[in-house]
């Protein structure tokens, strides 16, 4: 997608941070809760959590903000059991993706997450890796289209994940319509992600909440796909690199010997669908405004990408010969994490930082505000990958873009080698510059999307 109007000029180099989100300086109430909720989740969260360790307090429900990485590692490590994931998580995604590793809890949580585990093996995701400098030599045509305008990189970077994540997971494309399905993801993720006033009253996931059951509809026809795909895979034999269906198919928990129904399949399956594309391409999108934010980083990039794969796209082999494009990475998943609310229900009593936790309790891991904490990092607010050069510098419970415990994200290391493989393409391919008056908004409704988009002037590099 292009601006309009091509003629403008480029945007003078950064004089301040980049964009953030404005966090709360006062108390809401209850409608000024839903109000608030419902335009930016991340509104909801204080500026005082970004000096405080932890935050209670009573909304319809009592409720625990922790921004403390020893808090943190108790939460997601050492008590995950006690921590499952909220009620209005499992109300917002279990439609889509019914009982899958991601909301599943306990031993059906176990099983399917060592079932899938080798599938996402070091060797597995590098096989992969041609189908993203695939989708990085295709997104690098399409910008190359509009060089001398502004694009928009946000819908660039969703087009290009959706590809990747679409030819990984049906790599013979049985009746998969890429558009369609992303229309109907969008249009599920608008519908059932808002908060609802039930949600924030704490009245029982058993009472309906209208918009969402309009909203599950959306993904019946995905649902139908995804079961004629695992039908007709189950007579065919694979050919050449096995996909993630592929894969999921063959597995099975070492332990016990299970193996994935029809059903579960579809419903992991669903699962990377709907997380795996927009969570990178919300990163590259990101780390594309942050590189037209500061242009001499930009330029050390480029040379940088340049120097390693020259004119042709990056492949898997490269990702480990591009470290400051891998730290911008890092730096726009610190300042612009995907999953950037977390929220967690107390099952069991428990006691946080000399807080106690009751049953019942929304237990609320604000990651926006733990990235952005005083007391963790230096200048928080600044873009500043060196802070990356030494990792074991920060508490590993005070950097969690993909969690951290037993349920870390499974596919961490596929995400951040398609988002290293095309920022590298597309840096040494181009240069992007901001368009004024055009700064992107971060919003969160189910992740940190940028409102507006991403619009980017492009220009040869």
């Amino acid at each position: 997608m292009t601006h309009p109007d091509p003629s403008f000029a480029p945007a003078p180099p950064k004089t301040a941070n980049p964009v953030r989100v404005p966090l709360g300086v006062k108390p809401l109430g209850i409608l000024g809760t839903l109000q608030t909720g419902r335009r930016n989740v991340l509104e909801l969260v204080p500026e005082l959590a970004t000096h405080a360790p932890i935050l209670s307090g009573k909304t319809g429900k009592r409720w625990h903000m922790v921004m403390d990485p020893d808090a943190l590692r108790h939460i997601l490590r050492d008590r995950v059991e006690n921590y499952p994931k909220s009620d209005v998580t499992k109300l917002i995604l279990s439609p889509a993706i019914g009982l899958s590793m991601f909301v599943a809890e306990g031993k059906e949580w176990h099983w399917q997450r060592r079932t899938a585990a080798p599938v996402f093996s070091h060797r597995n995701v590098a096989a992969l890796a041609p189908v993203m400098t695939a989708a990085a030599e295709r997104a690098s045509a399409r910008i190359a289209a509009g060089v001398g305008r502004a694009v928009d990189a946000f819908d660039e970077m969703v087009t290009a994940t959706f590809e990747v994540i679409s030819d990984v997971t049906f790599s013979r494309g049985e009746g998969f319509e890429r558009d369609a399905i992303h229309r109907a993801i969008e249009v599920y993720i608008g519908q059932t992600a808002k908060v609802s006033l039930l949600d924030i009253l704490g009245v029982p996931a058993w009472v309906p909440r209208p918009s969402r059951l309009i909203g599950a509809r959306q993904m019946d026809d995905i649902k139908s796909v995804a079961d004629r795909t695992i039908a007709e895979r189950r007579h065919k034999p694979a050919a050449g690199v096995p996909d993630l269906l592929d894969l999921l198919m063959a597995g099975s928990d070492p332990t016990t010997g299970r193996r994935m129904t029809d059903a579960e399949l579809r419903d992991n399956l669903l699962t990377f669908i709907v997380a795996g594309h927009e969570t990178t391409a919300l990163t590259l999108s990101w780390a594309l405004y942050l590189m037209a934010h500061d242009h001499a980083c930009q330029d050390q990039a480029r040379v940088e990408a340049q120097s390693v794969i020259g004119d042709r796209a990056a492949t898997a082999e490269d990702v480990a010969r591009l470290p400051l494009i891998r730290r911008i990475v890092d730096e726009a998943l610190r300042l612009y994490p995907p999953a950037a609310y977390l929220a967690r229900t107390a099952k069991a009593k428990d006691s946080l930082l000399g807080r106690e936790v009751l049953p019942g309790d929304n237990v609320i891991l604000p990651i926006y505000a733990l990235h952005r904490h005083h007391k963790l990092w230096e200048d928080p607010d600044a873009f500043r990958p060196d802070r990356f050069l030494e990792p074991k510098r920060h508490d590993r419970f005070a950097y969690l873009p993909f969690g951290d415990g037993p349920r870390i994200c499974i596919g961490a290391n596929f995400a951040v080698q398609e988002a290293v493989i095309i920022l590298a393409t597309l840096l040494a391919r181009f240069r992007f510059s901001l368009v004024p008056g055009r700064l992107p908004k971060p919003v969160m409704i189910l992740t940190l999307r940028p409102e507006g988009g991403v619009w980017l002037k492009v220009d040869r590099a």
